[in-house]
């Protein structure tokens, strides 16, 4: 166990960057630092334990080559990981002042980051496969159509936390099937394919969405329901199916009282329907195998929709009986006792099946995306699909095509136009350039004359597509394929002015939905299941809102452009009404989103929103150990090792006894000696933030008793609860940027990085420190780098 141990502390890196001595950051000033002995400082700090006979951390030092570093860079980035944390010496060995530890930093990253930049490595970006965000992305900017690629596809593997790792994007034959399948359905919508059948589509509301009140994007004056944007492929008719929730004995829920159930399309009431009252009441009671078919029979409705993506909207029309009070809710959830019919009706789900009786393709943004010309006296047939396909293939593929290219989608254009006319001849080849790898693949291939090893700037055009898909996720527009091919995307304004334009583009919110999804794991947040007898009041409208607010937080960082240490410190965030109600912000209404400044400091930043602490508790409780882990590798960049195999579950209190404290369960598990080492880094801060329940609303007490918020950390800082612990995680701002920078990097290269990567990181957080730490100024660093803009010949 002491091995175990030794080498979990070794590896927890950046953890503890906010002791309170003062020092500049690790990264290395453009000229050498004052003269030190490194040599004697390891000597005299060091070699007692990381010598040949002891290796501790399996790390040797007395061996090495002081003077040289940059010959082991890898032994010696991680000595200087743990001298930047204060990490070493450990806790109760002899540690060298503070000087000391500057300057033996500084002399290392000198002379490692020079040696970098004599002989730079920035890494092989593998080739991949878009991944199912990239792929919906590409598809809605080249053809104007929003798709459900999860519908399409299946989901992604990811490693280093993100699902943009070149390595674990691989293809296997049946995944080839459903990209083919994908082109086809895809092309069919896009060009609007009369001679497709009916097919049905169904939307579903989770279970627990409370349905008692006016929901965001619906009609005012309506409660409950559900809103989506549907796809109508042609012009048509589309019948629409609404099914209400059941009580598990099979009941429809909420017909003690008469109800109107509206269906709206474009925002205009297309039906309109009553359900509920006495008489439907008798029907359940005497005829229960068959009153919920001939109810729901009434919500059917076939209405004529023309071609498109449109909001289609269903749900009840307000008309609550205010003296009612069978109609008072104990809980805010409208839906916590599934056995109980009365009270309030809930939609389920709406089933969209057509089109039915096509009187045309109809005109969509799609359409005319395809199509920007038609064949006539001015031009022929033959010559609009050249101009067609040539547009379409240049931004599918990201490049600039020539006749090579185009020939064969020209033969599968004659196959279609031969078969049923021009339109199926333009679908026939859209179809299959949805379909080629030059399209599903980001290929970036090697310049002849270039030596194998050797590091050499990509093109134009593949920065272009590296840009894109790191700001947008999604293909380059044609501004910047422009800028590209004219050869001057490299040059540094240039570059600068296309980062600031695309930061600027709503399409930058794939920043929030991708990169910052899987960064904070905001997309856990739909997966929380709390306990509902412990947190009844918790529903869908809750979960939904509190990762609305992270999303509106993390956005309003980067459209603002302000400093990436404000995603810690903000003194302001986003809620609706129900959000505010968690958080007992007064004076709040409405399902709409509106940005408020907050008085409770402890709400400040990522640490005070509902997303992330509840996505770090289990299901009935806190966990210090879960909300530790989570700010060590998010916030610190200093991801534990996972346990070992022999630890020992975690026993909770047990009924009929005296409950003890989450301090005093947490202490006993501790005693554990495999436990005890990674324990003493992750629990002091989720003891720091036990203020907040499981579903992140504030507490005073557990059922043990009083909550004991107070900690103190591995460097010896005392907390006392969120506030403080926020004060010691950006007491040295430039350990969470950082943190940031690294994660950042490793999804817009889509690889794990490395020791080489380092003299990197330390030159975005030098060169961000420089403009405050504004977002834009560490994207624009990333982009600029080497690692970015250049790749060693395989």
């Amino acid at each position: 166990m002491r091995s175990i141990a030794a080498v979990a502390l070794f590896t927890i890196s950046l953890a503890w960057v906010v002791v309170q001595a003062a020092g500049r950051q690790t990264a290395v000033s453009s000229v050498a630092p004052a003269a030190v002995s490194p040599r004697e400082a390891i000597d005299q700090y060091c070699i007692s334990c990381h010598n040949a006979r002891l290796a501790s951390g399996e790390l040797r030092l007395d061996t090495l080559d002081l003077s040289t570093p940059g010959e082991h860079a890898d032994v010696w980035e991680k000595v200087v990981r743990k001298l930047q944390t204060r990490a070493m010496p450990p806790a109760g060995a002899r540690r060298p002042d503070e000087a000391t530890y500057r300057a033996l930093i500084d002399s290392l990253t000198f002379t490692l980051d020079r040696a970098a930049a004599a002989q730079p490595n920035p890494g092989r970006p593998m080739l991949r496969r878009l991944n199912r965000s990239e792929y919906a992305n590409a598809i809605r900017d080249l053809l104007a159509l929003d798709v459900d690629a999860s519908a399409l596809l299946p989901a992604d593997d990811s490693a280093y936390g993100f699902d943009t790792i070149g390595d674990v994007l691989g293809v296997s034959p049946s995944l080839q099937e459903r990209y083919l399948s994908a082109a086809a359905k895809i092309s069919a919508l896009a060009v609007g394919d009369a001679t497709r059948g009916p097919v049905a589509e169904t939307y579903r509301v989770r279970q627990d969405l409370s349905q008692n009140q006016h929901l965001e994007g619906l009609p005012l004056g309506t409660v409950g329901g559900l809103a989506v944007q549907h796809v109508f492929p042609v012009d048509g008719e589309y019948e629409f199916r609404i099914r209400l929730q059941q009580t598990n004995f099979g009941n429809l829920r909420g017909l003690d009282y008469r109800q109107q159930v509206e269906t709206s399309v474009d925002g205009a009431r297309v039906h309109v329907a009553s359900i509920g009252g006495n008489a439907d009441l008798a029907m359940m009671f005497e005829h229960p195998q068959n009153a919920g078919d001939a109810i729901e029979a009434r919500l059917v409705s076939r209405v004529k929709v023309k071609a498109g993506a449109r909001p289609v909207s269903v749900a009840f029309i307000r008309n609550l009986p205010i003296g009612d009070t069978r109609r008072i809710q104990q809980f805010l959830r409208s839906s916590v006792d599934t056995l109980d019919w009365t009270g309030l009706p809930h939609i389920q789900s709406v089933t969209i099946t057509g089109p039915f009786d096509v009187t045309g393709s109809g005109d969509t943004p799609s359409r005319r995306r395809i199509f920007g010309c038609r064949p006539g006296a001015a031009i022929r047939e033959l010559a609009c699909a050249r101009r067609i396909l040539s547009t379409l293939a240049r931004r599918a593929y990201r490049q600039p095509v020539g006749e090579g290219d185009l020939k064969p989608l020209l033969d599968f254009y004659q196959t279609g136009r031969r078969e049923s006319g021009f339109e199926a001849g333009i679908q026939r080849a859209l179809q299959a350039i949805l379909a080629s790898p030059r399209f599903t693949f980001r290929i970036e291939r090697d310049p002849a004359g270039v030596p194998t090893g050797r590091a050499y700037a990509i093109s134009d055009i593949e920065l272009a597509s590296r840009l894109s898909f790191f700001l947008w996720s999604s293909i380059p527009d044609d501004a910047l394929l422009t800028v590209a091919a004219s050869g001057t995307l490299h040059t540094p304004a240039v570059l600068e002015q296309q980062v600031r334009r695309m930061l600027a583009d709503r399409k930058s919110e794939a920043l929030v939905k991708n990169f910052a999804g899987q960064w904070l794991q905001l997309r856990n947040v739909k997966s929380i299941l709390p306990n509902s007898d412990e947190f009844p009041d918790f529903d869908d409208s809750l979960r939904q809102s509190m990762l609305r607010e992270t999303e509106l937080f993390v956005e309003s960082i980067i459209r603002e452009d302000r400093s990436v240490i404000d995603l810690l410190t903000a003194n302001y965030t986003f809620v609706n009404e129900r959000l505010a109600r968690h958080y007992g912000i007064p004076n709040v209404y409405g399902s709409r989103f509106r940005k408020v400044s907050l008085a409770d400091d402890a709400r400040w930043g990522l640490l005070g929103q509902g997303s992330i602490l509840a996505l770090t508790s289990h299901a009935e409780r806190t966990s210090p150990v879960v909300r530790g882990k989570w700010v060590l590798d998010n916030i610190l960049g200093a991801p534990v090792p996972p346990p070992p195999p022999d630890v020992p579950t975690f026993k909770d209190n047990e009924p009929g006894q005296k409950p003890k404290t989450m301090r005093e369960l947490m202490a006993q598990h501790r005693n554990n000696p495999s436990c005890a080492t990674c324990h003493r880094m992750m629990d002091p801060i989720g003891f720091a933030l036990e203020n907040f329940d499981a579903v992140g609303a504030w507490r005073t007490r557990e059922p043990a008793g009083p909550i004991d918020a107070s900690a103190e950390l591995p460097d010896g800082i005392t907390v006392q609860g969120p506030v403080t612990l926020r004060h010691a995680l950006v007491k040295r701002p430039e350990v969470f940027v950082t943190t940031l920078a690294e994660k950042m990097m490793t999804y817009g290269l889509g690889r794990g990085l490395t020791y080489h990567d380092m003299p990197t990181i330390r030159s975005v957080v030098r060169s961000s420190e420089a403009n405050k730490y504004r977002f834009s100024a560490v994207v624009l660093a990333i982009v600029k780098s080497e690692p970015f803009r250049m790749k060693v010949k395989s």
